[in-house]
């Protein structure tokens, strides 16, 4: 396989995403590592676990940072964000499922949101 055909494909189908595509893909990547996460710590897997949790980290780090701050409801964003940041640095420190599980389905509730916000945006236009 060419992978570097496969590596341009790749960045131009990203090149050409909408801001709101990406930020679902990103929203999708992070229910994708926190599921992974969970199923690591189940199977006592504590190396992927972590690389899990740290790469949810990371992108809910740069959720925050790319928010546009000049709408109101960046600031509650903002504050979600730390909340899950904070939540997920206990779940890496003491390896705790039922801590994961809220956070999990709060990021995928808000992740349902943006995908029903931005088909209705899409049916608009």
């Amino acid at each position: 396989m060419d992978m570097k055909g496969f590596q341009q494909y790749k960045d131009q189908a990203i090149n050409t995403m909408t801001q709101g595509e990406l930020l679902l893909l990103l929203y999708d990547e992070l229910v994708k590592r926190l599921i992974r996460a969970d199923l690591a710590l189940e199977k006592e897997d504590y190396p992927v676990f972590e690389e899990s949790v740290d790469r949810s980290v990371a992108i809910i780090q740069y959720l925050d940072d790319t928010l546009d701050r000049s709408y109101p409801i960046s600031a509650n964003l903002s504050q979600l964000y730390e909340y899950f940041t904070y939540e997920l640095g206990r779940v890496r420190i003491g390896r705790r499922r039922e801590v994961l599980g809220p956070v999990k389905t709060m990021v995928s509730e808000l992740r349902d949101s943006f995908r029903t916000a931005q088909k209705s945006g899409d049916s608009e236009k």
